[in-house]
């Protein structure tokens, strides 16, 4: 697999995760909420875009400003972390 594929797969992967932000991705990627939205609707098909989309709106987790004070971290511990075991 491509670097190239393996971001693309990563930043999709990202995208789904409850607790990732749209600025972990930002961070990461350089794409912000709309170009990871654009992203998602080039790259899914239409009923998945439209359920992820659902997923994500309004979710405080995905969202920095409206996560709780504090709460810093782009991922919850149990979740992939890069260069972990997983041979990711």
């Amino acid at each position: 697999m491509h670097r190239e594929d393996e971001n693309l797969s990563r930043i999709i992967e990202m995208a789904w995760e409850d607790r990732t932000p749209f600025e972990a991705i930002e961070t990461l990627y350089g794409l912000n909420e709309a170009a990871v939205i654009r992203l998602m609707r080039q790259t899914l098909k239409a009923k998945a875009f439209k359920n992820w989309r659902a997923r994500v709106s309004g979710r405080k987790t995905k969202h920095g400003k409206l996560r709780p004070t504090g709460v810093t971290r782009g991922y919850c511990p149990s979740q992939y972390k890069p260069g972990g075991a997983s041979g990711r």
